[in-house]
């Protein structure tokens, strides 16, 4: 394995696919999910879950499920194999119950249907214990995280407040939602003696592989776990939850393969959701509009599985300049499921609140919203003073404000009417962390003339098979469709997990070395053999294009590579190589950047609210595929309408169970509710964080985009609403 010194690549526009590289796979059912593999002699497991929030389970008498048809075998905390638990899952080693939907046992029988009728015969008994589930009532009780947690603090905030002119000083709140992707998590588990193979719905078939290992006490390498295809995640693949631990342990115990599927009600509560925030935000202004003092104290709620975070005062460390700062991010303990990552985890639910606040600011400040922003525009990352990797936030706010048609805005709200609509204009800044992982790849020349590229990492839905096909293609001047790529397999060179913005910053770059490295021993094979007319010449004079070697010097100099490898035992050549971090990471912050406007029209008699225009812009290094990122941008900001207007977990106030855990009634956008969205990005290079220039673009469409909806709401009607999901009501009683 070969570790490449980073230089900077060539701009990967030369040859952009016109078309999705998995999309004819995918239309006419030839991909396959993973509850969608073929297995022999398969059983079906179904998760039974608790019906309390709080308390321990006394007894559960199986006898009547035991004799039901079907049925092979019942897993229960009192029955279950030990194992060591990997994370913060329920897997059945204890009787505690810690929330309503808790898996506390699993039915395995010859089919689905049958797994489920034997569950409803089980008799369960708990013993209660006092939960608790209201978050308003316990916000007294909030504590600090136990490990970090994002509190901060720079400058003198009490002299800084008592130099401002101008101080606003509200609540926002967000409340918790879940993930819903398509495809529901779903694991096939096969045993074979102390090997198992697995099929699991994951965001990280490496992550999967090391918790399964961990929890059955077996090397990584007797777990194979397969994930070709991936039908949306969002986060909460990114971790791996009891149901794919439950699949192996339950395979073990039938002693046959196993597949569990959860069904849609169960994707609410054991794996995973965004956590509700509450947050406080302060911000302090001289009458110019420079920010002298910014706090933001955001609590969420989180389980007593985990102490996990949502993130929420993050945006405001780094977003503006100011004098003073302070941050905090306190904890709510409830007797609810576990948090989890969720699309731009923090950064969605902390810019909603950040840039109301920073509206709210400009209209006391009779300043433009834009010209605030620039006017506290942060030249450096204001947490350590270093310097950005690379920032062009002031040309999105520019080209976007230019489209969009912001001059038009009229500052005063509610002056702006089509009829019976109210019109009104919103913006708000876009900003998501930019990171990487080491990946390495492995580029295979094949005897037919066609080129393997494998990694081992997954495809969300997002164009991983896509742009790995183009960087490869670019690498070696090839017609992409030469390009055979697979993913989504633990016997390919590792990669990191799909989540955090960083596949394509962290995969493309090996993707390109080992295209190099393989192209390198193609050419000394030519350059070492007497039949080649490339005998002789210096290898860096040799370069591939359109499926032969040639010389740079004199491009009639040429041999097809199918030829080069005949004359070479017609054995593959192939080099595997793994793109490191760079050696300078801590001289630099590196983020990608956006700016997004709403319009909006509201119905002045039912306060309905309609957005008819989104337009973003944003700075996110090199585009590599426009059709792949320009889709993933959409549907960030697909996911702005749907957080700012309709997503919202209710939980019962008794009995801590999701209420809406469906989706009549969990609400998300259909087509009707999403209008004209235009987004397009700089194309601007970072070469300084990685030699593609590429940084991450998957969740950065989110952030800001629900509160560029709230501003232009207030710009419509007057009225402010600081609490999401904006309903006809809530727009009626501000």
């Amino acid at each position: 394995m070969i570790a490449i010194e980073e230089t900077p690549h060539p701009k990967l526009d030369s040859r952009q696919f016109d078309h999705r590289y998995d999309g004819i796979a995918k239309v006419t059912g030839r991909a396959k999910y993973a509850a969608e593999f073929p297995t022999e002699n398969v059983a079906y497991a179904y998760i039974v879950q608790a019906t309390i929030p709080s308390g321990t389970i006394a007894s559960i008498d199986q006898s009547a499920a035991t004799r039901a048809a079907g049925v092979y075998s019942i897993i229960t905390p009192f029955n279950a194999p030990k194992v060591t638990v990997p994370g913060n899952v329920n897997i059945l080693q204890d009787t505690n119950v810690l929330y309503n939907s808790q898996p506390i046992a699993v039915v395995v029988a010859r089919s689905l249907p049958e797994a489920v009728a034997a569950a409803k015969l089980l008799r369960i008994e708990y013993k209660e214990q006092p939960a608790k589930i209201d978050f308003n009532a316990l916000l007294k009780d909030a504590r600090a995280p136990k490990r970090g947690g994002g509190a901060s603090h720079r400058g003198d905030p009490a002299a800084s407040l008592a130099k401002a002119t101008v101080v606003i000083d509200q609540t926002y709140s967000t409340p918790i939602q879940n993930h819903n992707p398509m495809e529901p998590h779903a694991t096939i588990a096969t045993w074979d003696g102390d090997k198992l193979s697995v099929y699991d719905a994951t965001q990280g078939i490496s992550g999967a592989q090391g918790s399964l290992a961990r929890a059955f006490s077996i090397p990584s390498a007797n777990i194979h776990v397969q994930c070709p295809y991936t039908g949306g995640g969002f986060g909460c693949k990114g971790y791996v939850w009891s149901h794919t631990i439950l699949a192996a342990m339950a395979a073990k115990v039938a002693q046959r393969p196993v597949k569990l599927v959860l069904g849609r009600e169960q994707m609410f509560g054991p794996v995973g959701s965004r956590p509700n925030t509450s947050q406080r935000i302060k911000l302090a202004a001289s009458s110019d509009g420079k920010l002298l003092l910014q706090q933001h104290d955001s609590t969420c709620y989180t389980s007593l599985i985990s102490d996990w975070t949502e993130s929420a005062a993050g945006p405001t460390q780094l977003l503006y300049d100011s004098e003073s700062l302070t941050t905090s991010q306190p904890l709510v303990e409830l007797n609810l499921g576990m948090g989890t990552w969720m699309r731009a985890p923090g950064e969605a639910t902390g810019s909603f609140g950040l840039e109301v606040a920073l509206d709210e600011l400009a209209e006391k400040l009779n300043i433009d919203p834009i010209q605030l922003r620039l006017i506290n525009y942060a030249e450096k990352d204001p947490r350590q003073g270093l310097p950005w990797s690379s920032k062009h936030l002031r040309e999105c706010y520019t080209q976007a404000a230019e489209r969009f048609g912001w001059s038009k805005r009229t500052a005063q709200p509610g002056q702006r009417r089509e009829g019976n609509k109210l019109i009104g204009y919103g913006m708000a800044t876009a900003n998501y962390g930019a990171g990487r992982r080491p990946s390495s790849a492995v580029v295979r020349f094949l005897p037919n003339g066609r080129v393997f590229v494998g990694v081992g990492t997954q495809d969300l839905g997002t164009g991983t098979y896509t742009i790995l096909a183009q960087t490869a293609a670019d690498a070696l001047f090839m017609d992409p469709s030469l390009i055979d790529v697979k993913l989504g397999d633990t016997t390919l060179p590792p990669s990191g997990g799909s989540g955090g913005s960083t596949t394509a910053a962290s995969v493309c770059p090996g993707v390109y070395d080992a295209a190099m490295q393989a192209k390198l021993k193609l050419a000394q094979l030519a350059i070492a053999d007497a039949q080649s007319p490339l005998h002789g010449a210096a290898a860096e004079d040799v370069e591939a294009k359109d499926g032969k070697l040639c010389l740079k010097s004199n491009p009639e100099k040429s041999e097809p590579i199918t030829t080069v490898i005949a004359r070479n035992g017609n054995t593959p050549v192939e080099a595997t190589a793994t793109s490191e971090m760079p050696k300078d990471r801590d001289s630099f912050s590196s983020h990608s950047w956006g700016a997004i406007f709403a319009e909006v029209a509201v119905d002045a008699d039912t306060h309905m609210v309609q957005v008819r225009r989104m337009v973003g812009t944003y700075d996110i290094g090199t585009l590599i595929n426009t059709k792949t990122g320009t889709n993933q941008l959409i549907g960030g900001v697909v996911w702005g309408v749907s957080m700012a207007l309709h997503e919202e977990t209710l939980i019962d106030p008794t009995y801590g169970r999701t209420v809406n855990e469906n989706f009549a009634e969990y609400h998300v956008p259909v087509n009707a509710d999403i209008h004209e969205i235009d987004v397009t990005a700089l194309n601007i290079p970072d070469y300084k964080f990685n030699p593609l220039g590429a940084r991450g673009i998957g969740e950065i469409g989110i952030t800001g985009a629900a509160a560029a909806i709230s501003n232009a709401i207030y710009n419509a009607t007057g009225k402010r609403v600081r609490d999401l999901p904006i309903t006809l009501d809530k727009i009626m009683s501000a």
